[in-house]
């Protein structure tokens, strides 16, 4: 796991415009095959928490699992990553929203669409409507959050919100909070109820 943090670490600085030589001695040494692209470290709190579920540990497997800081530098990590960089098959998660630039990304590298999974909002939207909001509450109580969620949903702003949506903003109103539920959520989630992109995703690897 040192190892693979490390060769995160070189990508995001290749990635900015350090050397790529630390990155492409740890793919061969990790022997790395797939590179996912995430758009965020919460989405690779979620992959990583239901992969160990499944008793899969990707870094053994040559997977390396990789928030790029936004959807906007997929086409940049896609150039670093596959056929025209370090020649690893490429694989993402993506939101909805911003498939284009997932899609214009592969396309610009010759790298194959079929391993991009797409979310219909984003990945807390798919986990909550997976979990459903009673038992979302129930993750909140355990982890101590449930009267800052109280206090929340009395905001005016939210009145008129439906409870779904008012989860998904409330993960997004503290730093590292859709991190830290990326995870909780992701081993709350029953293993028939995985949502469908995450699900396709963890089988495409």
């Amino acid at each position: 796991m040192t190892d693979m943090r490390a060769f995160r670490d070189a990508v995001t600085s290749w990635a900015g415009g350090g050397p790529g030589e630390p990155a492409g001695e740890l793919a061969v040494r990790l022997g790395l095959r797939t590179a996912v692209l995430l758009e965020g470290p919460s989405d690779l709190a979620a992959v990583e928490t239901l992969a160990e579920r499944h008793g899969r540990d990707l870094a053994a497997e040559g997977v390396c699992v990789l928030p790029m800081g936004g959807a906007m530098n997929a086409g940049r990590y896609a150039a670093l990553l596959g056929p025209p960089g370090l020649g690893l098959g490429l694989a993402g998660l993506c939101d909805e929203g911003e498939l284009g630039f997932y899609d214009r990304a592969l396309e610009r590298v010759g790298a194959p669409r079929h391993g991009l999974f797409v979310c219909a909002a984003d990945l807390e939207d798919e986990l909550i409507r997976a979990l459903g909001v009673d038992r979302v509450e129930e993750v909140l109580l355990a982890a101590g959050d449930l009267p800052a969620w109280r206090t929340f949903v009395r905001q005016p702003a939210q009145r008129t919100r439906l409870p779904q949506q008012q989860l998904r903003r409330f993960l997004g109103t503290k730093k590292g909070r859709k991190i830290r539920y990326g995870r909780l959520l992701a081993e709350a989630v029953d293993a028939a109820r995985v949502p469908a992109p995450l699900r396709d995703l963890l089988a495409h690897l």
